[in-house]
């Protein structure tokens, strides 16, 4: 039972056992409350019908006429008032009447043996071969003497061979369902096998798997779903290794230069002025290995969807003042004008990281920016979704590098290839934040003509 195949056949065949039980019941119960009055009403009109033939009929004696009734099906019984008794036709299983049925069909009242005959739930009265089972009319004889004659239809001449025909067909029928239950469920339970299989292998890190999802039903579309997901861990895979890689690469170029430096200031003579250069890089590349960290330390916290509890109202022209406001020093040192136009609409979301978005792409567009250049930023509305544009006259993105722009540690081309201040994760921080506020980010670039950031957030 610790296989589905097994479970399988198990259970069908459970159910095919409990079927049958209960189809039995139902079908006695039928019997019992509508055929067998209905058989009972029938029989009595035969027994009627016999005795009412024969006393019109006076070349026989009851007993000839009775024998040669048997032929046609039938089982009697017949009593007389001094308890003569005789049997015609097959014998009964049991020669028992109730008390007093003999003298009570005499006295010319019909005994209702099939009608009153007890209900067993597992036994069906119709082809229980018992003397009490019949039904009891009065006869007279030829010589006019007066007898109880009881009678029932014998089942076994009448139904034999159909109850064989029947119960052949039954077996054959299990015999077969059980053998198609076998072939089938091992189609079933293979495809499964082959999933279990590959899940295996997945577990030991083997990711490159093809299934034959060729199939249209339920295991067809698990499957189909099982290859997608693999290929999703193949590519979140291949993603992890280029993020591991990129992340030791960009810590080793710092650390590589404070190691240098701090053991060239403490081996080497040299002038101040040469000193203090040293310190200014190890003190840069300090802060470029804190930002990294900060940042990454970011991007874990929005990988797993953590959300601050401050989602408020947000004023985004107010949000937007401060953040031109705290970068002034930046667009001031390189001579650059930054353009607010009006975006009156307010949303709900999560203020300060909504403050790093800003933050980050005003940053991006200052240091791409030409010296003397113009940053603009606009909004609009569009039915419930507000988008914000931030608009700089930098050298521009190329149409490759645009799909790729908001990847972890991507290198574009010379127009946005980091600096030794950047990390390369400010935009895919950005565009993890956008998509925490159900709203998503898209960039239009031109070679040598600046570019555009849409941001577009829901105001609810």
């Amino acid at each position: 039972m610790r296989t589905l195949y097994m479970r399988i056949i198990v259970i069908t065949m459970v159910i095919m056992i409990l079927s049958g039980i209960a189809s039995f019941l139902v079908t006695n119960g039928y019997y019992q409350f509508y055929l067998k009055p209905v058989n009972d009403d029938k029989v009595t009109g035969i027994a009627h019908d016999i005795a009412s033939i024969y006393e019109r009929n006076e070349s026989e004696t009851l007993g000839q006429f009775l024998e040669e009734l048997t032929d046609l099906g039938f089982q009697f019984y017949a009593a007389d008032e001094s308890g003569h008794t005789e049997l015609f036709g097959k014998p009964f299983d049991t020669a028992e009447l109730p008390s007093g049925a003999v003298q009570q069909v005499l006295n010319g009242t019909t005994y209702h043996g099939i009608k009153n005959y007890p209900w067993t739930p597992f036994i069906t009265g119709f082809f229980d071969n018992k003397l009490k089972n019949t039904v009891g009319v009065p006869i007279t004889s030829n010589n006019g003497k007066d007898y109880a004659l009881f009678l029932r239809q014998n089942t076994q001449q009448q139904f034999g061979e159909m109850r064989m025909f029947l119960a052949i067909m039954l077996v054959l029928m299990v015999i077969i369902t059980f053998l198609m239950v076998l072939v089938s469920t091992r189609f079933i339970v293979k495809p499964i096998d082959k999933l279990s299989a590959a899940t295996r292998r997945i577990s030991a890190g083997n990711y490159h798997i093809k299934l034959n999802d060729r199939r249209r039903d339920e295991i067809g579309r698990l499957a189909r779903d099982f290859q997608q997901m693999t290929d999703s861990l193949a590519q979140t895979e291949e993603k992890r290794q280029e993020f591991v890689s990129n992340v030791s690469h960009e810590i080793q170029s710092p650390l590589s230069s404070i190691q240098g430096f701090s053991q060239a200031l403490r081996e080497e003579e040299m002038t101040e002025a040469e000193h203090q250069r040293y310190l200014t890089i190890i003190e840069n590349e300090s802060k470029r290995l804190s930002q990294l960290s900060r940042q990454l330390l970011t991007l874990s916290f929005l990988d797993d969807d953590a959300r601050s509890n401050e989602k408020t109202s947000i004023n985004l022209q107010e949000q937007l003042k401060d953040v031109i406001a705290a970068s002034e020093w930046l667009w001031r040192e390189k001579g650059i004008g930054v353009e607010l136009a009006s975006v009156p609409d307010t949303i709900y979301g999560y203020p300060k990281l909504l403050h790093q978005v800003w933050t980050n792409l005003l940053t991006n567009a200052i240091r791409y920016s030409e010296s003397g250049g113009t940053i603009k930023i606009y909004g609009k509305t569009v039915k419930n979704m507000v988008t914000v544009t931030i608009e700089d006259n930098g050298p521009g993105i190329s149409e490759d590098d645009i799909p790729h722009l908001f990847e972890r540690f991507y290198k574009a081309d010379k127009a946005r290839t980091r600096t030794e201040k950047s990390s390369g994760l400010g935009l895919s921080i950005v565009k993890k934040i956008i998509e925490l506020h159900d709203g998503t980010i898209t960039v239009d670039s031109t070679l040598d003509q600046g570019s555009k950031f849409h941001v577009s957030l829901p105001k609810t």
